[in-house]
């Protein structure tokens, strides 16, 4: 399964006191792929570095970028799917770019492409993106 994670879910994968630590573990156990692309991964590193640590934000970068469960692609269009907040954009592009399954987000600005017909990857939230690995 090919995802995009969105920002406030990464943090709270890598949380850890969260009880979505266990996603972190998931991809480093190459059960779900991640797909980044380069403005992805610059706001990972930015948010990371103001909310945990620079540190973290290190470790984190290099684990990214020496997975083999990773797809990095970086679009060559901009889709605009997202009205509300166009800086939201990048992971709907990304997710496009890379052929991604599901965007994992707990952002309601993300309703714009859920209701889209076009490009075809759905949008759930942590929650049911949890559920689905207890599922299996």
């Amino acid at each position: 399964m090919k995802v995009v994670l969105d920002t406030n879910c990464l943090l709270q994968i890598l949380g850890a006191k969260s009880k979505y630590t266990f996603l972190f573990d998931k991809f480093l156990q190459e059960e779900y792929t991640l797909c980044v692309s380069t403005e992805v991964m610059l706001e990972y590193e930015e948010i990371l570095k103001k909310k945990a640590s620079p540190l973290a934000a290190d470790l984190f970068m290099k684990v990214i970028t020496r997975s083999r469960n990773v797809i990095r692609k970086d679009p060559y269009f901009r889709l605009g799917i997202i009205k509300q907040d166009n800086d939201d954009n990048k992971f709907t592009d990304c997710a496009f770019a890379c052929n991604a399954d599901i965007i994992v987000t707990n952002d309601s600005h993300f309703e714009d492409a859920e209701k889209s017909d076009f490009p075809t990857f759905r949008v759930i939230n942590l929650e049911n993106f949890a559920k689905s690995f207890e599922q299996n």
